[in-house]
């Protein structure tokens, strides 16, 4: 997680191009890590139901974003 608290702690720097830049790849990472919790609950048997309710936004929307993966 040394890269995340490296992101973390640019993000709150005072220049504005270090910190944007830091938020961005924050955005990515995140987004990587989901898709791999995500899948991680599927083939644990989880419903995109449940998945939904974990993150906080709708079935459909998991599934929408996930499903063909």
């Amino acid at each position: 997680m040394t890269e995340a608290t490296d992101l973390a702690a640019r993000a709150g720097d005072r220049d504005p191009r270090v910190g944007l830049r830091a938020v961005a790849a924050l955005r990515r990472l995140l987004e990587q890590l989901e898709a791999v919790q995500v899948g991680s609950a599927r083939v644990q048997g989880w419903s995109w139901q449940e998945i939904a309710a974990e993150l906080g936004v709708s079935r459909q929307a998991v599934r929408k974003k996930y499903g063909r993966r």
